[in-house]
């Protein structure tokens, strides 16, 4: 019965202690939330936004696909089935892209 007693009282402590470092710890993130908020308020700032995103994209997506088409050989009636496909989805990329980072 002796050793029953002693693993009740080690349980007991053990939870104790336990409990008192999750409080801690839930305390600690309480007071931590403001300071953690005014940290990332600058990374989820609103950014420059799809339209203008759109703007930039579509001049970037053209200047690019005229390098591929020149580079190509074929000019740029040869290409033109390709560099369509190529036009819309490097557009919709560098689109989502600029807006997501920028």
């Amino acid at each position: 019965m002796g050793s029953d007693d002693k693993d009740k009282r080690e349980a007991r402590t053990t939870l104790i202690v336990l409990i008192v470092v999750v409080l801690l710890a839930l305390a600690g993130m309480i007071f931590a939330l403001p300071m953690m908020a005014e940290m990332t308020s600058g990374v989820f700032s609103e950014g420059i936004g799809l339209k203008n995103a759109a703007v930039i994209s579509f001049f970037v997506t053209m200047a690019l696909l005229i390098v591929f088409a020149i580079s190509s050989g074929d000019g740029l009636i040869g290409e033109l089935q390709f560099v369509l496909g190529g036009f819309f989805s490097f557009f919709i990329v560098i689109w989502l892209m600029i807006a997501w980072i920028f």
